[in-house]
């Protein structure tokens, strides 16, 4: 095995990185491709976590308002990740790598329910585990979910994937005088109010001195890069 820098990566890929070229769901290819990226990570000797956003089905912020409460909201948003987890879990065993959705929703008839040490028994198994429902509860982004469960895992480093190439100063495809960060700590992210990630997830990795790897998901190898320490991306770190 390589000596790689991130032994454990917790991958966040969002929900509209699933949709590729479609308006709306899923791209079968590309999610596909998705798969095929988390099989090399792991082929590189990485063990490997995932967390999925809902957002290319249902975002719970999104369609709240005066006649769906926001925590009902939330948690529809929380069954589309059980959705995106189902399909990447396919994906990734139809490219040779075994795979378990882990849901904070229990529903044991369609996948497992998370519990910390089963997780830890599929990572050190060598299985690919995806980590669908969120944190389980409602106001809680997927990417707050993603560092508690890089956290309870014990992982090295949170892989943001993301449809830029780093943390810019401010969005690129609006603001052309963006300019790109190469490296910034947690609390410069905080500070700056980049939009990257919500504060709850920055302010959980400073606590728990866990970097964060961001880097664009359209980039071809882009996962196998990061968990490199490799590629262009922007290192949040302590």
């Amino acid at each position: 095995m390589p000596d790689l820098p991130y032994p454990r990566i917790l991958v966040k890929v969002s929900g509209e990185a699933l949709m590729g070229s479609e308006p709306f769901g899923l791209h079968p290819p590309t999610v596909a491709r998705i798969a095929r990226e988390l099989v090399a990570a792991r082929e590189l000797g990485c063990e490997v976590g995932v967390v999925v956003g809902g957002g290319n089905i249902l975002r719970g912020a999104r369609v709240a308002g005066e006649d769906l409460d926001r925590s009902t909201a939330d948690h529809m948003g929380m069954l589309a990740t059980v959705m995106n987890c189902l399909a990447l879990e396919a994906a990734i065993e139809a490219a040779g790598q075994p795979a378990r959705t882990m849901s904070a929703i229990p529903m044991p008839t369609v996948c497992e329910p998370y519990a910390r040490q089963p997780a830890m028994r599929h990572l050190r198994l060598g299985r690919v585990v995806l980590l669908a429902g969120g944190t389980g509860n409602p106001y809680f982004t997927t990417d707050t979910g993603a560092v508690l469960r890089a956290a309870e895992l014990d992982a090295d480093a949170v892989l943001k994937a993301t449809n830029v190439d780093g943390v810019y100063t401010a969005d690129p495809k609006t603001d052309p005088h963006a300019t790109r960060y190469e490296r910034i700590t947690h609390d410069q992210a905080l500070a700056y109010d980049l939009k990257v990630m919500d504060a709850a997830a920055f302010a959980l990795a400073r606590e728990a001195a866990l970097p964060i790897i961001v880097f664009s998901i359209r980039e071809p190898g882009a996962i196998v890069a990061a968990a490199k320490g490799e590629g262009r991306v922007t290192v949040v770190s302590p």
